[in-house]
């Protein structure tokens, strides 16, 4: 299938659905768990609490350290691409939200795209719907 503005975003179900959902599930369970204890079950259902928030940091973080190093690949790799049609790097005025879009840009649109994003402040979902000739990113989650 040929991805374009309507099918661009991506979810693996069992990370982005089944594992969040059943890490939350899990945090509510435990505290209706720890407020149902017997004081001899106590300190062990604190524990599961306790646990299951450093699940909940861990599904968060492990999410956002992945997009960043995501970011600052499409930064690169956009800023490189950029040079090599234009002989510039990008405009420092381009924020990472508005880069990220303009990687689904084709070569004749990023140069000419790039600097109505800074002109217009366009936002990235602008950007992508001013896409004509839609570059596809299948390696993004």
């Amino acid at each position: 299938m040929s991805q374009n503005y309507k099918n661009h975003t991506r979810y693996v179900p069992m990370f982005h659905f089944f594992t969040g959902n059943a890490i939350l599930l899990g945090l509510v369970g435990s505290i209706v768990n720890l407020f149902r204890s017997h004081p001899e079950t106590h300190y062990a259902a604190a524990l599961i609490v306790l646990i299951f928030i450093v699940l909940v940091f861990l599904f968060w973080y492990t999410r956002s350290f992945a997009l960043k190093a995501q970011d600052r690949a499409i930064r690169a790799e956009e800023n490189f691409r950029h040079f090599i049609l234009t002989g510039k790097p990008l405009d420092n005025q381009l924020r990472m939200s508005q880069i990220i879009a303009l990687r689904f840009a084709s070569d004749e649109e990023l140069p000419v795209l790039a600097k109505r994003a800074v002109e217009e402040k366009l936002s990235q979902k602008e950007i992508k719907l001013a896409i004509t000739n839609w570059k596809a990113d299948y390696n993004r989650v």
